[in-house]
């Protein structure tokens, strides 16, 4: 049985990857700062454990509780204030979605990393966003030109990054990063034009493949992105 860890797991994308990757038989530990919001979860076969990535103590207990760990999603993530370009941005908003996003990620992978280390096939799958992909950001036509806030952009670039190096890092692993594309969320309000089953396809299909699989890229539901 293949044991899966999923931040930020109580709604939205983190809910939909734990409902697909309990239907493909992985036990799912879905975390979530209350556990109080974790009916969804708990109904789709999941068990929630309480888990913020922004505490320290509160993501050891966690990990602390998992009794076996092969998939590590991290998948909690903050949009964060200062979302209009530069005449809204302010240092404390870029450190706010950077801790979230970014530290959060360092966190929960480094406390996970005795665990994975004791499993035939660790996986860590980092859910990115193209919003973090310089060349799409600049290119007309592309779901993520209109984007104008800052530190979202500049934590996604940061997890796509920090994938590449963890994978260098850990080449015993399989260490990816996703990207959900523009999918209608509570995060965005529900604008975006992919279902919440597009919006997992990469993810679940990085959090499910073997010790064969790629490791140190970056994916959306069509394949790997290129550098």
């Amino acid at each position: 049985m293949t044991t899966t860890l999923i931040t930020g797991a109580n709604r939205g994308l983190g809910l939909e990857t734990a409902r697909r990757l309990i239907e493909a038989g992985h036990t799912v530990y879905a975390g979530m700062r209350d556990t109080g919001t974790g009916d969804e979860a708990r109904a789709l076969g999941a068990i929630p454990i309480a888990l913020d990535v922004t505490d320290q103590a509160s993501v050891d207990a966690a990990v602390a509780s998992l009794p076996a760990l092969d998939v590590l999603v991290n998948n909690a993530g903050v949009l964060g204030p200062s979302r209009q370009g530069v005449d809204d941005l302010d240092a404390a908003s870029l450190v706010q979605t950077l801790d979230t996003n970014v530290v959060g990620v360092v966190r929960v992978t480094q406390a996970c990393l005795p665990l994975l280390r004791r499993s035939a096939a660790p996986v860590i799958v980092n859910v990115a966003s193209g919003v973090g992909w310089p060349r799409w950001l600049s290119t007309p036509g592309h779901d993520e030109y209109p984007v104008l806030g800052i530190p979202y952009a500049a934590s996604k670039a940061a997890v796509i990054a920090l994938t590449v190096q963890y994978a260098k890092s850990l080449p015993g692993f399989r260490v990816n990063a996703s990207d959900p594309g523009y999918t209608a969320t509570e995060f965005n309000g529900y604008s975006g034009h992919q279902t919440i089953q597009e919006g997992t396809d990469a993810t679940v299909m990085l959090a499910t493949i073997g010790a064969d699989g790629p490791t140190g890229e970056f994916h959306n539901r069509s394949g790997r992105i290129e550098y």
